[in-house]
């Protein structure tokens, strides 16, 4: 039997599509609300971590950060302690290369294999079982478990050793946050010169400039609908962890840590739930 853990906007999504797959899963999530449509679809409930390791031999976790990553795993009731030895462990949260390869010593201690498995994608793909994962650990792990992750997504790309599937993640969504600030700030300088919102977004989205997923972003910003995709706060949250990892790595990213400042700020106004498209509404009401 497959464990899930987590069952927000992204991992709900995820094990419906395992169930869709006809995968057999045990469930948990802070909140057991959150899982009563997978129960309905045939998925089983845990009524913690535990519970999920003491009846799956491969437990997947998608949860918000290391902290609430780490709490599942070895904190009181974690499933790490209670997995059969041999099992394995997909953590395809968003979280940082050191945090992942000390969950890897984790394991080890407790002869479990793992792999960071981060995905790229945000609501939409994951209903369609069209994310992206980059993954990093051992290649016959890899292998194991590619089936399951090819039933969630539409590519798995293995970037090397435990810690590189994480570090690739925060590489990818560094760009994101940044390419989203600076699209923003240049439609918010377009109406104040006159323009017509949907007229500067069209212009920017149909020229050479603009990065190819703000497409998807189109009809937030002209709509003002900022219904979560990826909720902004995590997008700050990812912020943090690149510039934690830079300063491990003694590289200096000066506008990564603006642009985490300018998300923090956003959530400190009231936009942490909402898309992190709502950057250039925050923008726009300064």
């Amino acid at each position: 039997m497959i464990g899930f853990i987590g069952l927000g906007i992204m991992g709900s999504r995820m094990a419906g599509r395992l169930l869709a797959h006809g995968h057999a899963l045990i469930v948990h999530n802070r909140s057991q609300e959150k899982a009563e449509p997978l129960l309905n679809q045939g998925a089983r409930w845990a009524a913690s971590p535990k519970e999920v390791a003491e009846h799956a031999d491969i437990v997947f976790t998608m949860l918000a950060n290391p902290k609430a990553v780490e709490t599942v795993a070895i904190g009181e009731n974690g499933f790490l302690d209670h997995l059969a030895e041999g099992s394995l462990w997909v953590d395809m949260s968003t979280v940082d290369p050191s945090f992942s390869r000390r969950m890897a010593q984790e394991a080890g201690k407790r002869n479990v294999r793992f792999l960071d498995a981060p995905v790229a994608g945000s609501k939409i793909p994951a209903e369609k079982g069209e994310l992206v994962f980059h993954v990093g650990g051992k290649a016959e792990d890899l292998e194991e478990v590619r089936p399951l992750l090819e039933c969630m997504g539409r590519a798995v790309h293995h970037q090397g050793e435990v810690g590189s599937g994480t570090a690739m993640k925060i590489v990818i969504n560094l760009m994101l946050a940044q390419s989203m600030a600076a699209f923003a700030e240049a439609v918010t300088l377009g109406e104040a010169l006159g323009f017509d919102k949907a007229h500067v977004v069209d212009t920017l989205l149909g020229g050479a400039t603009a990065a190819p997923f703000l497409r998807g972003k189109r009809d937030k910003i002209v709509n003002g609908d900022f219904e979560p995709e990826f909720p902004l706060e995590h997008m700050q949250k990812d912020l943090q962890l690149v510039a934690q990892t830079a300063f491990e790595q003694n590289v200096a990213l000066p506008l990564a840590n603006a642009g985490k400042e300018l998300y923090a700020l956003a959530k400190q106004k009231g936009y942490r739930e909402q898309d992190f498209s709502a950057i250039y509404q925050f923008l726009k009401d300064r």
